[in-house]
């Protein structure tokens, strides 16, 4: 597999996979993360690759198979600046991994793309909907840590703070 930034030649796919990623999530016991607002909108997927934050994985064979939206910085996500429940465990320039989504064509897909994330920045946060089991142990799995709660625009479901990083000594 491999990663790279999408682009509008893309947009179709990427809408694919989130329709796909929304099925899978109701059938998984999580309905109300993306279902409801139909997430991700279409105006903030086309954003995202304007503004070079949106990335797609493909499989050996060049299928576009998931996607996700990346950036790194110091206090890059809004939202996150307000933790409940807890605390992040590094204050240093982080990277936010959003929109994360595979087609379910393959096993890894999800690992492939956060991993790739982390290799770039060291220090990664992520938050999901508390009923996202699949995110949660995905996460678990590699490393992350449960750091408290944070609550996003989109609704009014609070969302479980996730944090890797390599910056603790």
């Amino acid at each position: 597999m491999r990663i790279r930034k999408s682009t509008e030649q893309d947009f179709e796919r990427m809408m694919e996979i989130y329709t796909y990623a929304r099925e899978q999530m109701a059938r998984t016991g999580n309905p109300n993360q993306w279902g409801p607002t139909n997430w991700p909108p279409e105006d903030l997927i086309h954003h995202d690759i304007e503004s070079g934050n949106s990335y797609v994985c493909e499989n050996d064979s060049g299928r576009v198979v998931g996607t996700f939206f990346f950036i790194c910085g110091k206090d890059i996500e809004p939202t996150y600046l307000d933790i409940t429940d807890g605390a992040w465990m590094d204050e240093s320039p982080y990277g936010v991994v959003h929109r994360i989504a595979a087609d379910g064509s393959e096993k890894g897909i999800g690992a492939f793309c956060i991993n790739w994330a982390f290799d770039r920045c060291g220090h990664i946060r992520i938050d999901t909907h508390g009923d996202n089991r699949v995110m949660q142990h995905l996460l678990t799995k590699l490393g992350f840590v449960h750091c408290g709660t944070i609550y996003v625009e989109e609704d009014d479901y609070p969302r479980l703070a996730f944090e890797k990083t390599t910056g603790l000594k």
